[in-house]
């Protein structure tokens, strides 16, 4: 890679509003500290993937807890405002988000109540089916079931995004036709890029675009090829990427999983679904450009070398978040 005008990149990095589509990290003031240490304001950290409501609501308690021990360092945030506000106090602005709809258990209603507590962006599933519809691993995607065509209809009323990064092909696809709001894919790559499972089809990225929505194009090992993925390829994925689905519909979502064991990534893909330790898992490892939220600036000095326009960067590395942030938590949970 052509080395980018190191000034000008860091400038722009320093300037930017960085949002952060999905991070899962094992939360700490370390590791908040990384994330402003990187130039991160906003980010969209995980509260729940397979908690049932009970337990997510533990969570959410554990939450509030460390936004009052830590609010020198970090916001809980429900708006786009809160986030723009979080950069001019020098704050990380943190969205609450699930990754599946097991919260909400098998009542609709949950969707409001989840929302009244401040939670915004929710995934449909999470590398299996459930009752909502099919995921990214099955075989056959059973498409959006009818408590599905709920769980999006309330999620629209209340104004929570729908995030479509685990999900089936059809029902992603079927999801944003039944969303009357735009929808996201906080964390997957298109599969001409990398061909697995996790990652999206043109037909479902230019059906997200086309609907208003946003593609965070994710650093995880796993959909970006590996440790051995140049920020070359990454960089220039993006720019294709824009110039596919348009410059306002491409951003980032790093899938950070910072202070985390092995024992964690083997629940995450185990769950409460099959019995843990019949397949070893271990993290994958990490590029050497980006591990952790503190490399942020490397991926902007990339994008500056890919030949990306400011006005397109600042759109990747949060203003698009925001657009669409704007425009999907208009209700923060009200019943009127």
């Amino acid at each position: 890679m052509t080395a980018p005008d190191v000034p000008v990149a860091a400038r722009l990095h320093a300037d930017a509003l960085v949002v952060d589509g999905l991070q899962i990290n094992n939360w700490s003031r370390e590791v908040l500290e990384e994330l402003r240490t990187g130039g991160v304001t906003g980010v969209n950290a995980t509260a729940a993937v397979w908690e049932g409501p009970d337990q997510t609501l533990r969570t959410v308690a554990e939450w509030y807890q460390l936004a009052q021990r830590h609010d020198d360092l970090m916001v809980l945030a429900e708006t786009a405002d809160d986030i723009r506000k979080a950069k001019e106090e020098g704050r990380v602005a943190v969205v609450l988000g699930f990754q599946n709809t097991s919260p909400f258990g098998d009542d609709y209603r949950l969707v409001d109540v989840f929302a009244r507590l401040g939670v915004r962006i929710a995934q449909l599933t999470y590398n299996i089916q459930n009752a909502v519809g099919g995921s990214c691993y099955e075989p056959h995607d059973s498409g959006l079931t009818r408590f599905g065509r709920n769980i999006v209809a309330e999620m629209n009323r209340v104004g929570m995004l729908i995030d479509l990064s685990h999900v089936g092909n059809r029902t992603s696809y079927e999801a944003v036709k039944a969303s009357v709001a735009p929808v996201a894919i906080t964390h997957s790559n298109p599969t001409w890029f990398v061909d697995n499972p996790r990652n999206k089809p043109d037909k479902v990225l230019r059906a997200v675009a086309d609907g208003g929505g946003v593609v965070g194009c994710c650093l995880y090992p796993l959909v970006l090829g590996g440790a051995s993925t140049s920020l070359d390829a990454f960089c220039a994925m993006v720019r294709r990427l824009v110039d596919e689905i348009g410059p306002e519909h491409v951003a980032l979502g790093s899938d950070c999983t910072r202070n985390w064991d092995d024992q964690y990534v083997e629940w995450l893909r185990s769950g409460h679904w099959r019995p843990r330790g019949d397949v070893p898992a271990s993290w994958p490892e990490w590029p050497q450009w980006f591990r952790g939220p503190e490399d942020f600036p490397r991926v902007t000095d990339g994008l500056v070398a890919a030949g990306l326009s400011e006005q397109t960067v600042r759109g990747v590395l949060g203003e698009n978040w925001l657009r669409l942030f704007d425009d999907v938590f208009t209700s923060s949970g009200s019943t009127a």
